[in-house]
């Protein structure tokens, strides 16, 4: 059988989908189950890869998967957004599985056949979210999202856990019922249609109060980009395992919220008529409040993946802030954000998995010394830092440089005021972790040595962490590909 665009496009809903099903089949044998996950990593990386190379030729690939309600199609097409988010996607589980293969075995969770297969499920849905046609078919997915994580967060079946999903599905599925889908009704009863287009789909000359009451309730509908007030789900669904915080940050939650409120604006309303909706502005100034008011938080927090957590918060909303600027390098700048804050922030928090597996310490004032014991780790953690604080030659910091361009070109500089503060707070909270892993004294000498001797038990939840730092400074030097990849998304396809 040839591989064509189509059978692709099919592939990437079908190889995570075979794989739930058969990892639990596997489920008394470890090595087996995790050889699926790897297997299914290795074919959806493989089969996107291939899609990738066919959008940059031109090509757009569609697949009708079925209609309702007389008129409604379930429908895929892939474009320069979409690929970019299902790479990501498709790269990161492979190495977040790896990492989940050495954490799960090394803290000797239990139901780990449970958890392996709702990942495979959650990577489904990413991969519906990128390739949707419209927003019918994005809402469908952007729920089994939802829906197949939440056992995920709620792993460890305590009360915390319970709590923590409880507040995760009720913010993520009450503002998605309540917000997110009359938006998509009232896009269908004023536009005439759902479809993703470049250039956006309201007709000329509708109202712009319509357009901003529909603004509002798209961003705040998309719960997944945790746009404050309605972020507290993120933070609380760090109950989870530490490879469930990875998955979340890098490589599918959190992106496909802001991949969503990115392609919302971009191909809903279009750049032009985003950037005339008073919404636009006014959403620009609560993202660039939440850029700095969540950086603050994160300064405050003692445990290593609360602080991660809030600097998530903070490095989402830059992505709409670029998307509400709607101006062609604050969308490109919100495009690179995503790729960039995944590779960093995945190495965050894989960094902080591994530090619990190996030495059992969960806060920041506990990590002093640790960093001579652990130096892949806390090396790894530097780099990963460095690239989210947005510093040369890391990969974030070009997206930095486009969304302060973006901020320029839209005549609202003064919101590069809160990307430089965050940036500057994003050092203190984020810098002091190596400080304190490599030059301070260690508390306890005869402790930090035994956990030197447990290294070479624990090396898959080293490796992933160094790999992925290795891609955040890669990155730097790929931007320039990224950004001819992503121009086709813009009208007219050229930056200026």
């Amino acid at each position: 059988m040839t591989l064509t665009p189509q059978l692709a496009l099919a592939l990437i809903l079908i190889i995570p989908l075979v794989a739930a099903a058969l990892i639990p089949l596997a489920g008394k044998y470890q090595n087996i189950r995790e050889g699926i996950t790897l297997v299914a990593g290795a074919l959806l990386l493989a089969t996107v890869g291939y899609l990738c190379v066919q959008v940059a030729d031109g090509v757009r690939p569609e697949l009708h998967l079925g209609t309702f309600a007389g008129s409604f199609d379930v429908r895929l097409k892939l474009e320069p957004l979409g690929a970019t988010f299902a790479a990501i996607a498709s790269s990161l589980w492979i190495v977040n599985s790896l990492f989940t293969l050495g954490y799960m075995r090394g803290n000797k969770e239990k139901n780990q056949t449970r958890f392996f297969a709702f990942v495979a499920i959650a990577i489904f849905a990413a991969m519906g979210i990128a390739a949707s046609a419209n927003l019918i078919t994005l809402f469908i997915f952007y729920e089994a999202l939802t829906i197949s994580t939440f056992p995920l967060v709620t792993h460890k079946g305590d009360a915390k856990a319970k709590r923590g999903g409880t507040i995760y599905a009720l913010i993520l599925m009450g503002t998605s019922l309540a917000l997110l889908l009359p938006a998509v009704i009232g896009t269908q009863v004023i536009a005439g249609t759902t479809e993703f287009q470049v250039g956006g789909v309201f007709p000329e000359g509708t109202s712009l109060l319509a357009t901003s009451i529909l603004l509002f309730l798209f961003a705040f509908g998309i719960g997944k980009a945790a746009l404050m007030p309605v972020h507290p789900w993120l933070p609380n669904a760090m109950v989870a395992p530490t490879p469930v915080s990875a998955l979340l940050h890098a490589v599918a939650v959190v992106k496909a919220g802001v991949f969503t409120m990115l392609k919302v604006v971009v191909f809903t309303f279009g750049p032009s008529l985003a950037a005339e909706t008073p919404a636009s502005t006014v959403l620009s100034w609560i993202a660039a409040i939440s850029i700095v008011v969540a950086s603050i938080i994160a300064l405050r927090q003692d445990n290593l993946k609360a602080r991660l957590a809030y600097s998530t918060v903070s490095q989402l909303s830059y992505v709409t802030l670029g998307a509400m600027l709607a101006v062609p390098m604050g969308i490109i700048g919100g495009g690179l954000q995503i790729v960039m804050h995944a590779w960093g922030k995945i190495t965050l928090f894989m960094c902080a998995g591994a530090i619990y597996t190996i030495a059992h310490r969960t806060k920041v004032s506990e990590l002093d010394g640790l960093g001579r014991t652990m130096p892949w780790v806390f090396g790894a953690f530097l780099v990963g830092s460095l690239s989210i604080i947005g510093i040369p030659p890391m990969g974030g910091s070009w997206a930095k440089f486009y969304l302060m361009a973006g901020a320029l070109d839209s005549g609202k500089a003064i919101l590069i005021a809160a990307l430089i503060v965050s940036s500057i707070l994003n050092i203190i909270y984020l810098i002091p972790v190596a400080v304190r892993g490599f030059m301070k004294p260690a508390a306890n000498p005869d402790d930090d040595a035994h956990i030197a001797t447990l290294r070479g038990k624990h090396l898959w939840v080293i490796i992933p962490p160094v790999i992925t730092a290795l891609g955040s400074l890669f990155l730097f030097f790929f931007a320039g590909g990224i950004v001819d990849f992503l121009a086709p998304i813009l009208p007219g396809g050229l930056l200026p």
